[in-house]
């Protein structure tokens, strides 16, 4: 299907030089775009139907890092394997897990409420370990990924940046 819309368009290239007609190519989403230069210095365009598609906008690659933190290394591992593996389904580029220095958290304390008695102290400790993913994808991807049943006890921060 044809549609002639012709139309003037000014141009530097008109009124520098008095060539005869010269045709250029140019394709815009679904339709082409034909402009010849006429002897007169004036650009007619003509628009030509291609029936494709328009083409759709390259969408945004982000990157992504998620971290994950628990008390349980068991839990947070299985996290870690299961969000790789869904994002390597996907071919996704993924780094990953950079397995963080575990924190440890101590507190002493006396075991007697009061004072009285021997000196007897107890040690408490928690142990915190954190896990870094970061992948290169568009966002609606990620959501996908991280839709996986998480593991009680595994906290799960994603955070978003331009590539």
């Amino acid at each position: 299907m044809d549609i002639s819309l012709p139309f003037i368009i000014s141009s530097p290239y008109a009124k520098q030089h008095d060539t005869n007609a010269r045709i250029t190519y140019f394709k815009a989403l679904s339709v082409d775009v034909y402009y010849t230069l006429t002897p007169n210095h004036d650009n007619v365009a003509a628009f030509k139907d291609t029936g494709k598609a328009p083409v759709e906008a390259e969408v945004a690659i982000h990157r992504i890092r998620i971290t994950l933190t628990s008390r349980n290394v068991k839990s947070l591992e299985k996290v870690c394997a299961d969000l790789i593996r869904g994002a390597k389904e996907k071919n996704l580029k993924v780094k990953g897990p950079v397995r963080m220095p575990t924190k440890t958290l101590r507190i002493t304390t006396r075991k007697t409420p009061c004072g009285e008695g021997s000196k007897t102290w107890d040690r408490f400790q928690m142990r915190i370990h954190k896990r870094l993913i970061d992948l290169h994808s568009p966002s609606e991807i990620v959501k996908q990924i991280t839709s996986i049943s998480i593991e009680p006890g595994v906290e799960v921060e994603v955070t978003i940046a331009d590539a």
